[in-house]
């Protein structure tokens, strides 16, 4: 426990919330504070993980969730860009400034504050606060939390960074953008905040590379020995879903029993695993839902490819993993380094036309449709454009109903694990943690005192999560989850939760537009709804919604997007 209690120490010294040690004095940065890596995964579901229930194989990131805190209770908000607001602020979203994906705007959020698209500048990152009490900063992978350079990692704290801009693109060199009005734009990546007109020559795969550049950025400063906060941002597994050829051959044949064996299989091994409760049943259908028994046989052929390549995907993030674990392990920093991994949301379940549909996105849509190779011989390699649907999405969070997007745990109960050698080793944690709570959390470990109101003169948003240090050292206890309330709203989906009680609030065509109530300790599948029996609790849990709503400026759509 003594690099905890230094960063007591140092927090103490700090002085006034707000304050942070001087980055500049040898008293910052000779204390023994604990490196940072922070890894995120893009659509992952919660039990693609072997050690959360999944046959993929990943034995370098189980190593570490086994060894290490299994959070069974992390909740995310229900898509990318909301969920790393949050992640690299402590803010809510709708005060962060993605109130609302970018590319989701609605006509009545446009230009309102907290809806900018971008990390705003009334929040202060992470990255920003460690960097100036000493900290190295560093990332790669996906940003997502602004476009233009003003908006990018160098402006948000990070001192060194290679990032792909916007939310997705190919897998490979090509540049091929996940969305765009032409076949002739690039995908926008930036290499310490120079655009490129075309990636390096050792990019060959994104997870591979993500790698690459992070541990070419720890080795190049060996003589610096400033602590480190690394954040490293894969696009996998987020479509379009592609994978090296190796990598996919080596699970051909894995899947041709079809979703609804791997749905039962992958619910029974996460029992086993004591990462959902043993009275879960299996989740509802999805919208789309069809038995596997009943597809033809060209059906079967293509899902099973999809979910190979899925699988693929999830394999090659964790090889990657593991190599920079192994130079961590090798440079002698592993042990002293904090290492977090999350998915940003749940797994991704919609198909194409749902996630481009032609009448909201008509040249996106086309430009997809025109100028990418649909064949079964292409999927997964450069040029193909696969997603992999509702059903394989229902078995990756084998409990949770849907998927993606929504505010069911299916949207936002994602798999995640912390271990630090100074951490509780070798356990499952069902409380309620939020991803607003790892900013703070982190800051508590490095001694830094958050803004009060206040950061370099300039007014910012106060920080709402929680920190988790002193749960998840064995120091106390957390807050009880019945004391707890986490709202999330995305598109107008709404959710809010305390304890076990859980109301959500959809609109048509995903929902009647009516607030319905679960009891996710009988029914964590939120399948049966008890709000007509429980008055009392939806009236307090509305309240809640209203009181949040008003605090962090929610603007609901006055339109339904493809989302």
């Amino acid at each position: 426990m003594i690099r905890l209690y230094l960063a007591i120490i140092v927090f103490l010294l700090a002085g006034c919330q707000g304050e942070a040690p001087n980055p500049g004095s040898g008293e910052s940065a000779s204390l023994d504070r604990p490196n940072i890596l922070l890894i995120v995964v893009d659509d992952m579901g919660f039990s693609d993980l072997g050690a959360f229930g999944s046959e993929i194989e990943t034995p370098n990131l189980d190593q570490l969730a086994t060894s290490g805190i299994r959070l069974t209770n992390f909740q995310a908000a229900s898509t990318c860009s909301p969920t790393r607001s949050m992640l690299l602020t402590g803010v809510d979203s709708h005060l962060a400034g993605l109130g609302n994906m970018l590319e989701e705007l609605s006509p009545n959020q446009k230009g309102q504050p907290g809806y900018e698209g971008f990390l705003n500048d009334r929040v202060v990152t992470v990255a920003t606060l460690l960097k100036e009490a000493g900290y190295r900063t560093m990332m790669t992978g996906k940003w997502h939390l602004g476009q233009e350079s003003g908006t990018g990692p160098s402006a948000r704290g990070f001192e060194q960074s290679f990032t792909l801009v916007p939310g997705g693109a190919s897998h490979f060199p090509d540049m091929r953008p996940a969305y765009a009005p032409s076949p002739e734009t690039k995908a926008k990546y930036r290499d310490n905040g120079v655009l490129l007109n075309q990636l390096p020559d050792g990019f060959e795969y994104s997870s591979q590379y993500y790698v690459d550049r992070l541990i070419d950025f720890m080795s190049g400063s060996v003589d610096d020995d400033r602590p480190f906060f690394a954040y490293l941002s894969f696009t996998a597994p987020h479509w379009p879903l592609q994978a090296p050829a190796e990598a996919i051959e080596k699970y051909r044949g894995r899947y041709d029993q079809g979703y609804d064996v791997l749905l039962s299989d992958r619910l029974d091994r996460a029992k086993q695993l004591g990462v959902i409760p043993e009275s879960a049943g299996q989740n509802p259908a999805p919208f789309k839902y069809r038995p596997w028994n009943e597809l033809g046989d060209t059906e079967r052929r293509y899902e099973a490819r999809a979910m190979e390549v899925y699988a693929a995907m999830i394999d090659e993030v964790d090889r990657h993993s593991g190599r920079l674990f192994d130079y961590l392990r090798q440079s002698g920093e592993f042990d002293n380094t904090v290492i977090v991994f999350l998915s940003d949301n749940g797994a991704e379940g919609h198909d194409l036309d749902e996630t481009w549909p032609a009448d909201l996105f008509p040249k996106i849509r086309k430009t997809i449709d025109e100028s990418h190779d649909f064949s079964f011989d292409a999927m997964g390699h450069p040029g193909s454009y696969v997603l992999y649907g509702p059903n394989w999405a229902r078995a990756g969070s084998p409990a949770f109903n849907l998927y993606k997007a929504f505010p069911t745990e299916g949207g936002t109960r994602v798999a995640a694990f912390v271990h630090y050698s100074e951490f509780v080793s070798e356990a499952v944690m069902d409380s309620s943690m939020s991803v607003r709570d790892i900013t703070p959390t982190l800051l508590e470990l490095a001694g830094i005192g958050l803004p009060d109101g206040e950061f370099m003169g300039r007014p910012v948003e106060r920080i709402s999560g929680i920190s988790q240090a002193g749960i998840l050292s064995g120091e106390k206890a957390g807050l009880a989850d019945a004391e707890r309330v986490l709202v999330n709203e995305l598109f107008g989906k709404r959710s809010v939760r305390r304890g076990n009680w859980k109301l959500t609030h959809m609109p048509e065509p995903y929902g009647n537009n009516a607030w319905q109530l679960f009891d996710l300790a009988r029914d964590i599948g939120e399948a049966a709804d008890i709000a007509a029996e429980n008055a009392g609790i939806v009236k307090e849990l509305v309240a809640e919604w209203q009181k949040y709503a008003d605090e962090n400026n929610v603007i609901l759509p006055d339109w339904v997007s493809g989302y």
